[in-house]
């Protein structure tokens, strides 16, 4: 390990001669151990652990962010500072040190890298749709106090915080491989609806009630939708309201599991009139042709088995999934278009750079909108809630979804 990074660390202190390029290089490698830090954390929240265990390293590991640099600078603050002075080389610090800066300044571009592919300016594997967006601000529209408490309160007041801001967002979504009859079919997306009792019940009900006033054909409810026990009980008056030509279908996602017993949130929604399609394939007709509607809750509940879904004579397969990590099982199993959610499109937009924050296992790659890659159209929601209060310039969204053939 010496024999490698002692000229690697000679070939960085000829390279960065000057006291301003080396402050340069540590500001990369400091970027780049933070920049670590968050894959690992988008990543964890993608796990199908169990809630406590996951809080229990994300915490570890927030710690183990700021105390490692913090830990090294102070220990080794002189060497640094003198080198950072020109005044010494690099080989005044451990070989241990050396190391872990090599391995932030390797791993971090190469992350770095495919993170900034991924941008949503590049539009890589997006698919060209066109929107008509409108903003609601239900909490003016209604007339009603929507923060039910003091914290939520205050989050509504914090500057670019858009959460009670919703994009209702009309999407005439091209699909590969979509039968013609099913040309201009329109799917109600909803998703994270995330009960929690800090928001009134009503901004719910005002997505609910836009999507069945456009006369969809079919809502879809794709996951997260009790967070607090309590808020159980609103189920039924604020879903037994919808109504869609094809009927309302629904899985459930990971904060389902945060109520005593996930199949009572099931059996609410059944009785207000919505589908459970969690781990099963159904099959329906939609404008007399045969489909298939999948219902992918993995990996915190069940998906369909893979036998089940074979059959070649389906015309079209809908998949409703809670995160878009299902993406490649998707496209293994033939399915034309899936819609998901979870991500809640990074919580929070940078200009330019988009969501930072994704619980994936790809990162904010497809934290929100519309993708393809042979043979299954996503979209990805941005969700209508959430856990956290703040949504800085990522407007909660309705998706009111027509589906389009290519090129009609």
């Amino acid at each position: 390990m010496i024999d490698l990074i002692q000229p690697l660390a000679n070939r960085l202190d000829t390279l960065f001669a000057e006291p301003l390029f080396r402050i340069l290089l540590l500001a990369a490698i400091l970027l780049a151990h933070f920049g670590l830090r968050l894959t690992f954390y988008n990543r964890l929240n993608s796990m199908g652990w169990k809630r406590a265990t996951i809080k229990r390293i994300e915490k570890i590991a927030f710690a183990e962010t700021w105390i490692t640099p913090f830990v090294l600078g102070w220990i080794f603050f002189h060497p640094i500072l003198s080198w950072l002075r020109g005044e010494a080389r690099l080989e005044v610090l451990p070989v241990g040190v050396l190391t872990y800066a090599a391995f932030c300044l390797v791993m971090g571009g190469l992350f770095g890298f495919l993170w900034l592919l991924w941008r949503p300016i590049w539009e890589i594997q997006h698919v060209s749709a066109k929107r008509d967006v409108q903003v609601h601000d239900v909490s003016k529209q209604t007339g009603l106090t929507l923060a039910r408490t003091r914290k939520c309160r205050w989050a509504a007041k914090v500057p670019m915080n858009q959460i009670f801001e919703m994009a209702v967002e009309q999407i005439e979504l091209p699909v590969v491989g979509l039968p013609e009859k099913l040309d201009g079919y329109k799917i109600a997306h909803l998703s994270d609806i995330h009960l929690t009792g800090q928001v009134a019940p009503d901004f719910t009900a005002h997505a609910v009630s836009i999507a069945t006033d456009w006369s969809p054909d079919l809502i879809a409810l794709t996951g997260d939708i009790v967070d607090k026990q309590p808020c159980v009980a609103w189920l039924h008056d604020l879903f037994s309201p919808a109504r869609a030509k094809d009927g309302c279908y629904f899985v459930l996602g990971n904060h389902d599991t945060r109520v005593s017993d996930p199949d009572v949130v099931r059996d609410r929604m059944t009785d207000a009139g919505w589908i459970d399609v969690g781990g099963k394939a159904e099959m329906v007709s939609l404008r007399s042709l045969e489909c298939q509607l999948l219902g992918n809750e993995w990996p915190w509940f069940t998906r369909p088995n893979d036998p089940f879904i074979s059959d070649e004579r389906i015309d079209f397969r809908l998949c409703l999934s809670h995160s878009p990590d299902q993406f490649d099982w998707c496209r293994r199993n033939g399915v034309d278009l899936m819609l998901a959610g979870h991500t809640h499109g990074g919580q929070g937009r940078l200009p330019l750079a988009g969501p930072i924050l994704s619980p994936s296992w790809h990162g904010s790659r497809w934290a929100s909108g519309d993708f393809y890659r042979s043979p299954t159209t996503m979209h990805v929601s941005r969700g209508l809630s959430g856990v956290h209060l703040l949504r800085i310039r990522c407007r909660p969204e309705l998706s009111l979804i027509t589906l389009r053939c290519p090129g009609s």
